[in-house]
């Protein structure tokens, strides 16, 4: 299956071989509640898959990768097996399903895509709704871990030994550019601004059509790594706020064939709550 399907696409094969997730995330900030708007109205059939809830449950970081064992109790909750095909989508405006995308390929699951333009998409395909927010499965079901489908993942202590070291792979963050530079506040209090020293900058909404919310093309997702300073023969670390919007641009390299990618987990959360070095300033290219 590809990483991404089309709307047109979901309705024509919405049928018992294929599972529906939606991921939808807000900031703090937002005053939005994904929860409430999925029970108001969402593709029948979706179960809603909380990226708040489905993390390590002992760690004081809100989007921590959960254990195999914890991940398969959340995806037999939900209903979700392994031998079936999963789409997600979300109505957030920076691609928060790519998270849930990056989870289940973290834990195994090939037959996994994203739905390009999410929940905007299917409305404007006529989409069928449905409401309520019932999640409980309509049958017996079975997801088994198994080991990592072209994904992967670094944690701040491996980072934190390379960046002081001057060994650090290309770091790319999907911040907005303000909080990359860190002229603008973090959404979460407590935390310095800036960014991880070297790292790159791309924002999460530069690779989403400003109108339809649509991934853009894969020649200008290409031409928008270049110019962020992308050296493709070399692997990349994602990073971002809390590790939800870093999974957007993980799936854009995963749509051009790139797959020696590392997403990291903590994030600026984890980073800029720490005495890690940081910079200031706009990322330095070329």
């Amino acid at each position: 299956m590809s990483q991404t399907v089309t709307a047109d696409w979901l309705k024509s094969n919405h049928d018992d071989d294929i599972q529906i997730l939606e991921a939808t995330f807000f900031l703090p900030t937002m005053d939005r509640n994904a929860q409430a708007e999925f029970a108001t109205s969402h593709i029948p059939a979706a179960r809603f898959f909380d990226i708040d809830a489905i993390k390590a449950p002992d760690s004081d970081l809100p989007h921590m990768l959960p254990s195999a064992d914890i991940f398969a109790r959340h995806m037999n909750g939900l209903g979700i097996s392994s031998d079936k095909k999963i789409i997600i989508y979300d109505r957030s405006v920076f691609l928060s399903s790519a998270r849930a995308w990056w989870m289940l390929r973290m834990f195994g699951h090939e037959d996994v895509a994203v739905l390009d333009g999410g929940w905007q998409a299917w409305l404007d395909a006529g989409g069928p709704t449905a409401s309520g927010d019932d999640t409980t499965p309509s049958s017996a079901t079975t997801f088994t871990p198994s080991p990592a489908s072209d994904a992967n993942v670094i944690l701040m202590e491996q980072l934190r030994g390379l960046v002081e070291a001057g060994t650090a792979p290309q770091i790319l963050d999907a911040r907005a550019s303000a909080r990359f530079e860190g002229q603008a506040p973090e959404p979460r209090p407590g935390l310095r601004s800036g960014h991880i020293p070297g790292a790159l900058n791309l924002p999460i909404n530069d690779i989403l059509d400003a109108n339809s919310g649509l991934l853009k093309s894969k020649e200008e997702l290409r031409a928008l790594f270049d110019k962020a300073g992308i050296n493709w023969d070399k692997p990349v670390i994602t990073s971002c706020g809390s590790g939800v919007t870093a999974a957007g641009l993980t799936l854009a390299f995963a749509l051009l064939g790139k797959t020696d990618v590392q997403l990291f987990d903590g994030s600026w959360t984890q980073w800029g709550s720490s005495d890690a070095p940081l910079e200031t300033g706009p990322a330095v290219t070329g």
